[in-house]
């Protein structure tokens, strides 16, 4: 059974705060959770204002499957105006 890693962070330019830039995480993950069944976890930078890391992971039956939810999480990224993605890796278990 294929699983995909993905890291990425996040750099959240309007975040004058941490609760503001809290929001905006809690957003994305809450999105991505939703829309690909996936774990969804932030996992660095908690102290910092405008940057976060999140790693997600998603379990499927075939690679192809894991790579629509690859896309899918990418389209959800692009769309979010309150945050760039600064960095996105991919890795196939």
């Amino acid at each position: 059974m294929p699983v995909v890693v993905c890291e990425l962070e996040l750099f959240i330019p309007g975040a004058n705060s941490l609760k503001s830039k809290r929001q905006v995480v809690k957003s994305v993950i809450e999105r991505i959770r939703s829309r690909c069944s996936a774990a969804v976890a932030e996992t660095g930078f908690q102290d910092t204002w405008q940057r976060a890391a999140v790693t997600v992971a998603v379990v499927g039956g075939s690679r192809v499957i894991l790579d629509s939810q690859i896309n899918l999480m990418r389209k959800i990224l692009d769309d979010t105006s309150d945050a760039e993605v600064t960095r996105f890796e991919v890795e196939y278990i």
